[in-house]
């Protein structure tokens, strides 16, 4: 009969533990490394790129990997940010104190969107957990950032939810284990929760327990059942799942507003590098605009990127209060050196709730405190402030308390002692007047008994074995006293103990003991007093983040040359000598942005068709307008010389051309989806930009659909203004047939073969898309361009004006026949003119102008 393998006592106390952790990695602390067993080892050792290695377990051998614990900090981030959950189980005992196994717990259980670790979290972004509530075709959604208290909640459609990943970028979502994950979610870091946590009278009671409130009316959210339902999620994720129960700084919870803010899709924010470059040497527009000096403004500035204001008034307060900087020079400059040595009150009151604040972490809370109450002072003589003043708390009662409780110097932990400041507490005081004075009376005792025994080498010293002692050299040992009594034998040396050092080790032993007890205690109590602020604390910390941006942003309008933007409710978007930030940014040394001037309006220049070769900047063109407008509406001054702009709804973006692989999708299909989405989502306050579209396919029926899009948008109700940059010269003809599409193109200077790149865009079409002329810059071989150029002239000599001709032919006949309105628009019609479509002999072009005449007979 085969032996049974026999676990060894570590591996048994390992098991115990990782069973109550399944779903996560355990770092198990073994001396001076953390360990990883088995499954863990192996993720932990692929995802690291440590040694795997294995281990003896009784009669059998378990997978192993590991590594210093004071690296934790490295590679506790790698782990998270791979999506792992991970539970770090660390030793409760002194090992030198033990004998056996060493107690061990789990002291933090980190997923990637539930940590409080400064070394896994970003200072500038928000780590916010998503929970998911699903009810046929409606979500209730819920944010979290467990490190900075904010709790948001929305309901919608799967667009919403989707606009909502996009914008806010959670770190982790959570849903419910019977229903099914949306398709474009399944890349990102997930858990699936029983669905016990997804009930709506739990979830109340759970959040209205949270908020110590009787109902949720107070937030505005009653009649959200399915984002309450999310939120509650959230709260038994953080409690029952991760064992985040100390929440307190979570003191409300709101609506993500539906209107409020100037909507853009993924495709947007991507296309537009607002928030991550394209390429990994690029920059993106937050790169470029970031000069906050908190991590409070740094992370309201995402947000405001991505949640650009639209109502005029909001904007206008927003841009007054960097105009009033720009102004102020010298005030700018004393408020920024103040905010600059602000620590980040968010993740403070978060470490606070959570009882993981160190002193060394109170210290720079206490100096954050008065720094704001001394930009208070500064700011008050300015009137017109007081709305952006008068919110600050100055918190005099909780600076004063600290300052009477913490000494000046703190240490990074309570364990290291001299935390609790001397008048505090009288016990602790005498405790600390005995410890002090005990060096005198061991200096006193070692130079009495060296009189007394006439052994001048004779010290008393300490070890965590024997305590004190009394150590003399061989050479004197006969000179000892009977009364002392012998305590170790050393090569060249006896240690000794007596009566009166025995009772004083006692003593200051006892009194050190008590010094830490003591102190935890009172450093506890000083935590619970400064939670009385909690509240207060994150209302500064919200007004400092705008007094930062507004002081960012007035920085970089003056080193930039920015001006501040005039915003209407009208439609038309006027931009003189406007630049690309980032491109400008981005430049050589002495290259200077050419700068360009963009009108568009509803009424006479509704669509730029613009022309040019590659390289010519037309692509920059198109994004720097949409970005000035994005920047007006985030409250910055904006790179022109002047802009005037009608306030924006929504930007869309179809710029660039890349496959979506992973999901079997070619650049074209990736473009019309693109396309779709933006067709199917326009409205009045729309700005549209469109890159080349059509170029994912054959020639002809490239040139057919963009044609029949940008015929669509201008005969559209909504008349949304459109920037279309492209290769096709056939666009050039729609400005002679549609009153509101205009021809621009990047102009450049023929000189003896070679072109120079002018970049500038003026009235009127191209004739030559350049593209060969390119070709021999980027350095192709002289004879495949002489080549290139023989075709290209058998080509344009060959080429039939007949395609041309045609589409002109179909466009007017459409127009003279209404296509866009109908006498009789019932069903018999619709009947009708569907049975007369031949399907097989339909042109693309054709057949969007049928599907937009029963679009148009059914809404008429």
């Amino acid at each position: 009969m085969a032996k049974k393998s026999k676990e060894t006592p570590l591996m048994q106390q390992y098991n115990t533990i990782k069973a109550k952790y399944p779903d996560a990695i355990l770092l198990f602390r073994v001396g001076d490394f953390y360990e990883t067993f088995g499954s863990d080892a192996v993720r932990t050792a692929e995802v690291l790129g440590i040694v795997l290695t294995k281990r003896n377990n009784g009669s059998s051998h378990t997978e192993l990997a590991g590594f210093p614990h004071h690296s934790l900090d490295s590679y506790l981030p790698k782990l998270v940010r791979a999506g792992l959950r991970v539970a770090v189980c660390d030793q409760l005992e002194d090992p030198k104190m033990v004998k056996g196994i060493v107690k061990r717990g789990v002291t933090e259980l980190v997923t990637p969107g539930v940590t409080f670790n400064d070394q896994v979290l970003s200072s500038k972004k928000n780590n916010f957990l998503l929970s998911l509530h699903r009810e046929k075709e409606k979500f209730g959604i819920a944010l979290i950032d467990v490190s900075t208290g904010e709790f948001l909640v929305s309901e919608g459609n799967l667009e919403k939810l989707i606009h909502i990943v996009h914008s806010f970028d959670p770190s982790e979502i959570i849903y419910q284990r019977t229903q099914a994950l949306p398709e474009q979610l399944k890349n990102r870091a997930t858990f699936k929760l029983e669905d016990w946590a997804f009930q709506y009278n739990y979830a109340k009671e759970k959040l209205t327990q949270q908020f110590k409130t009787q109902s949720l009316k107070g937030f505005g959210i009653e009649d959200m059942p399915l984002a309450i339902t999310a939120a509650g999620a959230i709260l038994a994720y953080l409690i029952e799942d991760t064992h985040h129960n100390l929440l307190a700084h979570i003191i409300n919870i709101k609506k993500i507003p539906d209107d409020e803010y100037l909507l853009m899709d993924g495709f947007t924010l991507r296309n537009l590098e607002i928030i991550y470059p394209t390429s990994k040497e690029g920059k993106s527009l937050l790169d470029i605009i970031d000069r906050t000096a908190t991590p409070m403004g740094a992370r309201l500035l995402r947000r405001r990127l991505i949640l650009p204001l639209k109502t005029v008034n909001d904007i206008e307060r927003r841009l007054h209060l960097v105009d009033f900087f720009n102004k102020e020079d010298a005030l700018k400059f004393e408020i920024l050196e103040l905010l600059k040595s602000l620590s980040d009150l968010d993740r403070l009151m978060g470490k606070l709730a959570s009882e993981r604040i160190s002193p060394k972490e109170f210290g720079h809370l206490r100096q954050s405190l008065i720094n704001i109450r001394k930009i208070k002072e500064l700011l008050s003589p300015k009137h017109d402030l007081l709305a952006w003043i008068k919110p600050l708390n100055e918190l005099s009662e909780l600076i004063s308390y600290l300052e009477s409780h913490l000494n000046e110097e703190l240490p990074i932990s309570i364990a290291k002692g001299n935390v609790i400041k001397s008048g505090v507490n009288t016990e602790l005081d005498a405790l600390r007047s005995l410890q002090n004075k005990g060096k005198d009376y061991l200096e006193e005792m070692c130079n009495r008994e060296i009189e007394r025994t006439g052994i001048s080498s004779l010290k008393i010293s300490f070890n965590n074995v024997f305590g004190y002692y009394i150590e003399v050299r061989n050479t004197h040992k006969d000179k000892v006293p009977a009364d002392w009594i012998r305590k170790q034998t050393l090569v060249n040396a006896e240690r000794y103990i007596t009566e009166e050092l025995k009772d004083y080790e006692e003593q200051i032993l006892g009194a050190e003991e008590k010094i830490s007890i003591l102190e935890q205690q009172l450093y506890k109590e000083t935590c619970y007093e400064a939670m009385k602020y909690i509240d207060l604390i994150q209302e500064n910390s919200q007004i400092t983040a705008q007094l930062d941006i507004a002081t960012a942003f007035s920085d970089l309008a003056t080193v930039e040359g920015y001006t501040k933007p005039s915003l209407n409710d009208g439609y038309a978007i006027n931009l003189k000598e406007a630049r690309h930030p980032i491109i400008e940014n981005t430049l050589p040394l002495g290259e200077k942005y050419i700068p360009n001037d963009i009108y568009l309006d509803r009424d006479s220049q509704q669509i730029l068709m613009v022309t040019g070769p590659n390289m010519a900047g037309k692509s920059a063109i198109l994004r720097q307008t949409a970005i000035i407008a994005l920047m007006a509406q985030t409250g910055s001054f904006v790179p022109a010389k002047s802009a005037e702009i009608g306030v924006l709804d929504k930007i869309f973006t179809r710029v660039g051309a890349s496959d979506n692989i992973s999901a079997g999708e070619s650049t074209f299909m990736v473009e019309m989806n693109e396309a779709a989405n933006i067709l199917n989502n326009i409205s009045e306050r729309s700005l549209i930009l469109l890159d080349e579209i059509g170029r994912g396919t054959s020639t002809y029926d490239g040139v057919s659909i963009a044609w029949a899009i940008a015929e669509y948008l201008h005969q559209h109700p909504t008349k949304p203004k459109t920037l279309f940059a492209t290769h096709y010269h056939e666009l050039n003809e729609m400005a002679a047939s549609f009153e509101r599409i205009k021809n621009f193109h990047i102009s450049i200077q023929e000189n003896k073969g070679n072109i120079i790149f002018l970049r500038k865009l003026i009235a009127g079409g191209s004739e030559h898309s350049f593209g060969i002329h390119v070709a021999k810059l980027a350095g192709m071989p002289s004879k495949v361009i002489n080549r290139a150029n023989e075709i290209l002239e058998t080509l344009e000599s060959s080429r039939s004006q007949k395609a041309s001709k045609k589409i002109k032919q179909t466009t007017e006949k459409n127009l003279q026949l209404s296509f866009f309105q109908l006498d009789d628009p019932t069903l018999e019609s619709i009947r009708d003119e569907l049975n007369k479509i031949n399907i097989n002999a339909l042109t693309p072009i054709e057949a969007l102008m049928k599907l937009n005449l029963i679009k148009e007979m059914v809404s008429a």
